[in-house]
């Protein structure tokens, strides 16, 4: 058999060669989620005959349009219910078991896919002689609306099917990835914001057990984005729009997709997303890994300095704020917490844009990403911990260490003059790649992230805190910004 034609269970899938590196992209991982399979868990594939080409990119999950998402070239244009493909990079299909990295990508659980330029596996395969995946999964109101309650058992774990999609793309990893080159028993799974949230709530459901054996977490945790009860009120306020009858969920099934896209605009614009039904997904995650769920896992976590000034730039709210409005602004994001943070965050300080990007930053990444890596440490766990602190020069550096902007100096894409328009031209940038893109090599290969081409990276626990900062010159911290853990310690342990 040639080098490009691989037998899958499902029939075999040709590919192309690039230099030293194999590639096989839009290879289905499950059924078509369309007409009757729409809001329903996936579906196993149906075995296919002949040769499937796996030469170019498959559609991305449908989604609306993301001006953060289109900065950071994640915007797709071709998009259908149809998405559920993987892509594949390998030194080779042969029988050497390289360690597999599998990329769940980010974007809010509304927007992205898994062949963005970013995440071209290329530099992986060829500098770390590893088997790189990247996958799409279900978006939005396709993956995540809840029909349980109203449905029964014909739509059961509906609220989480992007989750399920993300769990039988692993599944096929498994049972596949052998023949492209790949090691079943050695498989790290590894997202950023949506991405790494879906990583950790994998991490804190049993039936993923055994699907993976590492995990790395850029800027999110585990985390139930909506509740059971909030999940049920949406669906009931969608179906009213759309006019469908919750006793005949049918006709659901046959409304244009574009038409079901207008309808959730009478919510806000992030609103879909993991919902804790306790079937699929507990209402509390984060509790269940604090609970020593994952204690046999090792894991890589960390977040960027200033991760909400991404959000805060592309949002037109921010360009003309009435000072008026500050207040309120802030009661909302940090509800129910506010007269905490008020105490213990704002103290005296006057409100204003910057006040709200730190404590947002802390807020959502950065103490959640803390947190989970004590309730690791507690159990024994190996947990590493890093914060990205290198600041982007773009937009004359209003950016600074943004959100996301660490996953091409990850992935080591530098070269492609889109990540320019992220990261500036920088020539120290390269060298800051070279560290972290090895040592997630490192870590994939031996679940340690430590290389010759870092300062010694001890591993996190509560008498070190341990964090490694990259930047132009990446050092150790221990207890990095001590006074802010504490602070948010007192607002969400007061509560």
């Amino acid at each position: 058999m040639s080098e490009t034609l691989v037998k899958t269970r499902f029939g075999v899938v040709e590919g192309i060669r690039e230099g030293e590196v194999y590639s096989w992209r839009g290879i289905p991982y499950a059924a078509p989620p369309i007409h009757s399979l729409r809001f329903r868990p996936p579906q196993e594939l149906e075995i296919w005959a002949g040769v499937r080409d796996a030469k170019e990119f498959a559609p991305a999950a449908v989604q609306s349009e993301s001006p953060a998402m289109r900065f950071l070239g994640d915007a797709p244009v071709n998009k259908h219910e149809d998405c559920l493909y993987l892509n594949i990079w390998s030194p080779g299909a042969d029988d050497k078991r390289r360690p597999v990295m599998v990329w769940i990508h980010g974007g809010s659980f509304m927007y992205g896919s898994g062949s963005s330029h970013m995440y071209d596996g290329k530099s992986f395969a060829q500098r770390g002689d590893v088997v790189v995946v990247t996958l799409n999964y279900r978006l939005g109101v396709f993956g995540f609306l809840h029909l349980t309650d109203v449905a029964g058992e014909a739509y059961r774990g509906s609220g989480n099917c992007g989750l399920l999609d993300q769990m039988a793309a692993l599944l096929w990893v498994k049972e596949n990835i052998e023949a492209f080159g790949g090691d079943p028993e050695n498989i790290t799974i590894f997202g950023e914001s949506a991405g790494a949230v879906s990583v950790g709530n994998l991490l804190s459901m049993p039936m993923a057990k055994g699907l993976f054996h590492k995990a790395i977490l850029q800027s999110g945790t585990a985390r139930c984005k909506v509740t059971r009860e909030k999940a049920n009120e949406m669906t009931e306020q969608l179906l009213a729009e759309l006019q469908v009858d919750p006793e005949d969920l049918s006709t659901l099934e046959k409304i244009p997709a574009e038409t079901i896209l207008k309808a959730i605009k009478i919510f806000p614009r992030t609103a879909f997303g993991p919902v804790g039904d306790g079937i699929i997904l507990s209402g509390q995650p984060e509790k269940v890994l604090e609970e020593g769920n994952a204690c046999d896992i090792p894991v890589l976590v960390g977040t960027n300095k200033d991760e909400s000034l991404l959000f805060t730039h592309f949002d037109p709210m921010w360009a003309h704020i009435d000072q008026s409005k500050l207040k309120p602004i802030f009661e909302l994001s940090f509800a129910p917490f506010w007269q905490n943070v008020s105490k213990y965050v704002i103290q005296e300080n006057e409100l204003d844009q910057t006040l709200y990007e730190e404590a947002m930053t802390h807020y959502v990444f950065t103490y959640p990403a803390i947190s989970f890596s004590e309730s690791q440490a507690k159990h024994g766990a190996p947990v590493w911990m890093y914060r990205f602190d290198y600041e982007s020069p773009v937009f004359a550096g209003a950016l600074k260490a943004f959100h996301a902007l660490e996953i091409p100096f990850v992935w080591n894409t530098l070269d492609y003059p889109e990540t320019e328009k992220m990261t500036g031209n920088d020539p120290h940038r390269c060298q800051l790649a070279e560290q972290m893109h090895h040592a997630w090599i490192a870590f994939a290969r031996h679940g340690d992230p430590n290389t010759p081409e870092l300062p010694e990276w001890p591993k996190y626990e509560l008498e070190n805190r341990a964090t490694m900062v990259f930047n132009t010159k990446t050092e150790v911290v221990h207890d990095l910004d001590r006074q802010n853990r504490l602070n948010w310690e007192q607002v969400l342990q007061n509560r």
